[in-house]
């Protein structure tokens, strides 16, 4: 899960690098929009589809390995709010890539929350470990 959020936080980074190129306030030398879109979709993709299977990992984890009843914890709530947040900025995403929408920053403002709701999900995470 730990390279997961990492490359969701990479993909966080290049959609604010991308948004920051769309508004004209890119840095000097930073590379065209094209390219910035390229790296964001692709790390954003992949990290949602590994996100998606470590959260369906986790409740076998906790049944097969630590002997307890899946879904019973914070660590799971959060991990599922997390994923939700996750799938709608996809979601959300996906019409921007299609021009079916212009809701940057919208899709951006969910980013940010399945970001923190993961980081949450992750210190709670801590106390299940043997």
């Amino acid at each position: 899960m730990f390279v997961s959020l990492a490359l969701a936080f990479t993909a966080f980074r290049a959609g604010l690098a991308l948004r920051r190129a769309r508004q004209g306030r890119a840095a000097p030398g930073a590379p065209p929009r094209g390219v910035l879109l390229r790296r964001h979709l692709g790390r954003s993709k992949p990290a949602v589809v590994m996100l998606a299977i470590g959260f369906g990992a986790g409740p076998l984890a906790t049944w097969a390995l630590l002997d307890r009843a899946p879904f019973r914890t914070v660590h799971a709530l959060l991990g599922g709010l997390a994923l939700g947040l996750f799938v709608a900025a996809a979601v959300t995403g996906r019409r921007l890539e299609h021009g079916l929408g212009r809701d940057y920053d919208t899709h951006g403002a969910i980013a940010l929350a399945a970001l923190l709701a993961a980081a949450a999900a992750a210190v709670a995470g801590f106390v299940l470990l043997p």
